[in-house]
C-alpha cells in the first residue's frame, strides 16, 4: 500500500512538472505546430464539409513589424508589460461591468492567457481548460521573457479558419508578408482577433472596422514599450 501512494506521489509530481517542460522547450525551439491546429487539421478528416488549407508561417520577432505588436497589444492586452499573466484589474471591471449591466462576465484573458491556449491547449469553456490555462501561464510568465510571449502569440494566434500567425495571415488577406503590411492592415489583422472566424479582414463590416478605427486612434497616446523588445532578458 506505501509503495502504491510512493508512485502516485511520482505520477503526480510529473504530471504538475509537464506543462513546465513544454514551455521550458518553448524558450528555444519554435512550435512547428501547435494543439488547436493538430486538432483543427483531424477533424478535417472526418468532416464532410471541406476545410481550408493548414496555413501556419513561422518569422522571427525582428522579422514582425513593431507596427503590428503595438497594434496587438492594443488590441488585447495594454496591461501586459505590467502584470504577471493575470490582469486582475481587468478581472474586476469585467465582473463590476456585468453586475451594472445585468449580463454574464465578458472575458478579460491576457496575452500570455491567450497564447498557453494557442499553443497547449483546446477551445472551450470548461473548467479543467481554464484550469490548465492559468496553470500554463504561470509557467510561462516564470519561464520565458515577455519578448518570447509575444513573440510566440503573433505567430500562433489563429487569425481566420486554418490561418495562424501574422504572416499567414498577411499573405492569405493581404498578397505580403507581414513586413509589407500597411498601417491600416496591420490594425485589421489586430481588429479582427476576438472573432477570426466570424470577421473577414478583406471585407469587414462595421463592427470590425470600428475596433481597426479604435486601436489606430489609440496608437497615437499608446506607451509602447519598444525598448522590451529588444532586450533579450
Amino acid at each position: 500500500r506505501g509503495l502504491g501512494k510512493k508512485w502516485i506521489l511520482i505520477l503526480l509530481v510529473v504530471l504538475l512538472l509537464i506543462p513546465a517542460m513544454q514551455v521550458a522547450v518553448m524558450r528555444f525551439i519554435n512550435p512547428p505546430l501547435t494543439l488547436p491546429m493538430l486538432i483543427d487539421q483531424g477533424s478535417a478528416m472526418f468532416s464532410s464539409t471541406p476545410k481550408p488549407p493548414l496555413r501556419y508561417r513561422w518569422i522571427d520577432l525582428p522579422q514582425i513589424p513593431e507596427m503590428f505588436l503595438k497594434h496587438l497589444w492594443i488590441s488585447e492586452d495594454q496591461r501586459f508589460f505590467q502584470h504577471e499573466g493575470f490582469d486582475w484589474k481587468e478581472m474586476d471591471l469585467a465582473v463590476k461591468e456585468a453586475e451594472r449591466k445585468g449580463k454574464p462576465v465578458r472575458g478579460a484573458s491576457t496575452i500570455t492567457n491567450q497564447c498557453a491556449r494557442s499553443i497547449f491547449l483546446w477551445q472551450g469553456r470548461s473548467w479543467i481548460r481554464k484550469g490548465l490555462e492559468s496553470y500554463y501561464t504561470i509557467w510561462m510568465e516564470a519561464l520565458l521573457p515577455k519578448r518570447r510571449i509575444l513573440e510566440l502569440y503573433a505567430n500562433v494566434i489563429e487569425m481566420g479558419r486554418g490561418i495562424y500567425g501574422v504572416e499567414a495571415a498577411s499573405q492569405h488577406y493581404f498578397g505580403v508578408s507581414a513586413r509589407g503590411l500597411t498601417r491600416e492592415q496591420s490594425a485589421m489583422l489586430a481588429a479582427v482577433l476576438p472573432n477570426p472566424k466570424g470577421w473577414d479582414p478583406t471585407n469587414p463590416g462595421p463592427m470590425l472596422r470600428w475596433r481597426q478605427q479604435r486601436i489606430l486612434r489609440r496608437e497615437q497616446n499608446a506607451n509602447f514599450p519598444e525598448k522590451l523588445l529588444r532586450n533579450p532578458k
